[in-house]
């Protein structure tokens, strides 16, 4: 039986929420490249593909690296308790913790929240990609590229209830949308299909974990068993509509610029208001972005 500690001090209050915080599973780190920030914004250059060998011929033929750039500004963040001085004294059971706790859980989670938001309102005017142009859209264009799609769609029997095997033929054209995509030199990326992440709502989730483990799918052999790791995000609304992302490579299809950590803080005693309105306080406050970062590593699919 566990034994849940009535003595919450200010020591304590930041004890247990930074245990919790760190105990708690999260994706972002999986799915996003974390970059260091020293500013209130940062900028970057998203440079064109470095040459491919060639043979030398007449002698050396130099290419300059033509960039794209955007700036990325930090937002601040903050949870904060309110905590009532007589219950914190009548607390017999524990629950003022328990909260105290769980608090901690939503301030670790909250990553997870913005990434699932971005994937949401991808197509979305105004959640932009580097290029100008919305995260998931039809036009992405980066030098000699020409228009390449990153948002798909797949003729479900009925998109209210999608079969395994559907997801599994969706799933696989997505891949394969994918693995053609060109960059600024009008030459494929050469993307492979490893480190493959499929994104789902709840919906779907049980539908992809057969689709994408199973060795047998209607009695036939499932090529596709391994090819990616199933991730659910309970914050995905759109029961129809998955997402495919690459993750194996330097920069992923978001970034989490991380200007100053989640910290946690409490005041009971010391608190003025601790003394003329019996209240105390219990929070974290942290300054970071969850933002987009390569397109082409990313897919979006819809069933219609």
């Amino acid at each position: 039986m566990a034994v849940i500690s009535t003595h919450v001090t200010e020591r304590g209050i930041v004890g247990t929420m930074t245990e919790r915080f760190q105990a708690t599973p999260t994706y972002y780190q999986d799915l996003s490249t974390e970059l260091k920030s020293q500013a209130a914004s940062e900028e970057y250059a998203i440079l064109g593909q470095t040459p491919r060998m060639r043979e030398w011929g007449t002698g050396r033929l130099a290419k300059g690296l033509g960039s794209e750039k955007y700036s990325i500004k930090n937002y601040e963040y903050e949870c904060t308790l309110e905590i009532d001085r007589k219950e914190l004294e009548d607390d017999q059971v524990g629950l003022l913790s328990l909260r105290i706790s769980e608090a901690a859980a939503h301030a670790a989670t909250h990553p997870d929240w913005l990434l699932a938001q971005l994937l949401i309102n991808g197509a979305t005017a105004g959640y932009l990609s580097y290029d100008g142009v919305t995260f998931f859209n039809d036009t992405h264009v980066s030098g000699a590229s020409g228009n390449q799609d990153n948002t798909l769609t797949f003729d479900a029997t009925d998109h209210t209830t999608i079969t395994v095997a559907e997801f599994k033929l969706a799933c696989a054209q997505a891949i394969q949308q994918m693995m053609g995509f060109k960059d600024d030199t009008g030459e494929t990326m050469r993307i492979g299909p490893t480190g493959m992440n499929v994104i789902v709502p709840a919906a779907l989730y049980w539908t992809a974990l057969e689709a994408l483990n199973a060795t047998m799918i209607a009695q036939t052999s499932n090529i596709l068993a391994g090819a990616a790791k199933v991730i659910p995000l309970p914050d995905l609304t759109a029961a129809a509509v998955f997402y495919l992302l690459k993750t194996d490579v330097r920069i992923r299809p978001f970034i989490f610029q991380n200007r100053l950590p989640v910290e946690f803080q409490a005041l009971l005693d010391g608190s003025p208001d601790w003394f003329t309105k019996n209240k105390g306080y219990a929070g974290c406050r942290g300054r970071y972005r969850l933002t987009y970062g390569y397109w082409q590593y990313a897919i979006r699919m819809e069933f219609t």
